[in-house]
């Protein structure tokens, strides 16, 4: 199976549903300007941001042994630094995620790199002219490196921003941009597996119990590369907590940045904590 040409073809069916969702008619949220005003007041100041997961599992595009399956677990937090709305209805926090790459299967049970990603961003919430809810943007300053040094040292800065909204009762989607710089010195061609933003649409198929996911990245390179990144997403738990079990499907390069440059196709399963970041567009329009 050419893996490749596959996650070309998915790649240009999530493309081409993402441009068909936008034409679809869709009732603005309930949360109003005001009251979303008072729910960021309420906000915890310490909560999860991206994902929390540990997750393991082999390649689909070579042999599987105790060397080339692994595991990978994601830490991801959010800090408010004031809940206090800002000029322009904007406002501050910071946000930590750590990824790590684990060989748990291999002798000694061997780190095979961490990647680090600070950040510290302004939020701002758009709305409709009957100031209904309509997107949530975020304009942030990132890093990200593998905390090595010397020639093992990867390492980038960049300048992003975000929109997420709901084109749907069940789908949401996102697109993410960004301005690298400060990345020459140690991985000059990042951008051309990593390229200048990714497209990510999530589609919940029965509410808090299943969804599907996926992550879209094109590199700058003419020929294939980029990541392409399903996910399903499935609660078991009678109390419909935000615990799931996952199962990850990674195909095309950039995965963690000691390796961006190789080709990889892994299948993974394990348990998450799903992040409530975009709860405020999942509610329903009051009547």
């Amino acid at each position: 199976m050419n893996y490749e040409n596959y996650a070309k073809n998915v790649l240009l069916f999530g493309l081409f549903l993402f441009i068909c969702t936008q034409f679809q008619k869709v009732n603005a949220q309930e949360l109003t300007k005001e009251t979303f005003k008072d729910s960021i007041g309420k906000m915890p100041y310490f909560s999860i941001y991206k994902d929390n997961y540990f997750i393991s599992g082999v390649p689909t595009n070579g042999s599987i042994n105790r060397n080339s399956a692994n595991a990978k677990y994601q830490i991801s937090f959010k800090q408010m630094i004031s809940r206090r709305i800002m000029p322009w209805d904007t406002y501050l926090f910071m946000t930590y995620s750590q990824t790590a790459f684990w060989d748990i299967y291999a002798e000694s049970l061997p780190f095979k790199a961490i990647d680090f990603n600070p950040t510290i961003s302004i939020g701002r919430a758009f709305f409709d002219k009957n100031h209904n809810l309509n997107g949530l943007g975020v304009l942030s300053l990132e890093h990200e490196s593998n905390g090595r040094d010397s020639t093992f040292s990867r390492s980038w800065n960049r300048i992003s921003a975000e929109y997420t909204t709901k084109f749907s009762r069940t789908i949401l989607g996102k697109i993410k941009v960004w301005m690298p710089f400060g990345y020459k010195s140690g991985n000059p061609d990042i951008l051309d597996y990593r390229g200048l933003g990714e497209l990510s649409l999530s589609y919940e198929a029965v509410p808090k119990q299943l969804y599907f996911e996926i992550m879209m990245r094109k590199g700058l390179k003419w020929e294939w590369t980029g990541t392409l990144r399903p996910r399903i997403y499935y609660n078991p738990f009678k109390n419909r907590s935000n615990q799931y079990l996952m199962l990850e499907w990674y195909v095309g390069q950039g995965e963690g940045l000691g390796n961006y440059q190789e080709s990889i196709s892994m299948l993974r399963l394990g348990y998450v904590i799903k992040s409530s970041e975009l709860n405020f567009l999942k509610r329903k329009r009051s009547k």
